[in-house]
């Protein structure tokens, strides 16, 4: 682990995180870093990166702000920061982020220290990684609707149901899982959260190819599959308090700008997109110009509101219903950029050589990024569910009427 404490100043982070680089980064990697990402992945693959990986989380660095018995360096905010700026040219992705930022959040919140001890340190390092088994084909906006079921049988639960749209379900090892375990309670009373092993016996992966010819979808079917009281995270029945902590950080996950790193999708962001205009000609017609300096504003706007949810965060806060602000203007500002993108590229978004075997690999960076991001207003929560938890949570409006809110989930009505 690298020498930095809570007692480690920001000047001083500095300087050890930089001694860390030079001697733990590859050095092809550090003399790329000049001409930025792209050029850092054109000598660093990803299988590459994968096997490095353990290195880096070895040293803390990861998640500085965590407990050092979880991964982290247990350092303040303002550390970290500093951490983080020698790190940033380098491009040193966090793997596995819905673990980071999905099951995380709720292990912080809601579990236990033996269950933060066995699973927090398996995520830092990608030892295990993770997904989100929440949708399921009745329950997508109306997640609390969900009818996967969940009996207990001594110290362990059968669940049996089906989920989808589940991102890289088909790599993950755990899931978070939301399931009924009293139907005969309001459908948000009768929920419970647990963490499934998706290599137990009767869980079935099956992937789903969307329009960009890639698999990032599944749908996951749980037939009894057995899952001991140890995975359940919070009480009985307090599943969906303990599911808030999952879904603001998702929100906020989604929340990014464009696309790079890691594991982050959604197409080009901003800056290449001008970047390109200037090359193509496109800069030249005003009100191409327009638009395009139009979202680079959007886009700074919407980091700095992504910023005071992460100084939340650092502080100690959950990011709660602010985090839904940066994912309604998000979704629909990068389905903008992503349209530029291709506007940029011109005819050839319309058609394209590639000497390429599959369809996916064919597509040009710009058609992939603005096919992908039309999720971007429907995954993490549709736009029309944010703009309710905006309006109810942040601006103060009254709730929708539901004549069902505390019915038994027994007796509301489900298509």
């Amino acid at each position: 682990m690298i020498a930095i404490d809570a007692s480690t100043t920001p000047d001083e982070a500095s300087v050890r995180t930089k001694e860390w680089v030079d001697v733990h980064v590859p050095a092809t990697w550090r003399d790329a870093a000049a001409g930025g990402a792209a050029a850092i992945r054109e000598v660093r693959s990803r299988a590459e990166y994968e096997a490095w990986y353990p290195t880096f989380a070895a040293a803390g660095l990861v998640v500085p702000t965590w407990p050092v018995a979880y991964g982290g360096l247990d350092v303040s905010p303002a550390v970290a920061r500093a951490i983080e700026g020698e790190l940033t040219p380098y491009n040193l992705g966090r793997l596995n982020p819905l673990g980071l930022n999905l099951a995380a959040p709720a292990l912080f919140a809601h579990g236990t220290d033996e269950q933060r001890i066995r699973f927090l340190p398996r995520i830092v390092d990608n030892r295990e990684k993770w997904c989100q088994l929440f949708s399921e084909p009745g329950a997508g906006s109306d997640l609390a609707s969900l009818a996967c079921r969940a009996d207990r049988d001594g110290d362990e639960w059968v669940l049996t149901g089906q989920k989808v749209w589940t991102t890289w379900a088909h790599l993950a090892d755990f899931g978070v899982c939301l399931a009924r375990t009293d139907p005969d309670k309001p459908k948000r009373a009768g929920i419970t959260y647990f963490l499934v092993d998706l290599h137990a016996s009767g869980c079935d992966v099956r992937p789903l190819r969307h329009i960009t010819g890639e698999v990032d979808f599944n749908e996951v079917f749980l037939d009894q599959v057995r899952v001991p009281d140890f995975h359940r995270v919070g009480a009985i029945g307090d599943g969906w308090r303990v599911a808030n902590a999952t879904l603001s950080g998702e929100r906020q996950m989604v929340s990014g700008a464009g696309s790079g790193g890691v594991d982050r999708i959604g197409g080009s962001g901003s800056e290449r997109v001008i970047r390109e205009s200037r090359r193509s000609g496109l800069w030249r017609d005003p009100s191409s110009r327009q638009q395009l300096v139009q979202v680079h504003s959007e886009e700074r706007i919407r980091d700095w509101t992504n910023q005071r949810v992460r100084a939340g965060l650092r502080a100690g806060r959950p990011p709660g219903p602010a985090s839904s602000v940066g994912k309604v203007h998000q979704g629909e500002l990068n389905q903008r950029i992503q349209l530029l993108a291709t506007a940029v590229l011109g005819a050839g978004a319309m058609a394209w050589e590639s000497d390429a075997e599959s369809y996916d690999d064919s597509l040009p960076f710009e058609v992939k990024g603005m096919l992908r991001s039309r999720a971007n207003t429907i995954e993490g929560g549709t736009t029309e569910v944010n703009k309710n938890i905006v309006g109810e949570r942040v601006l103060g409006l009254p709730r929708e009427p539901d004549p069902w809110h505390e019915r038994p989930w027994r007796e509301v009505p489900r298509s």
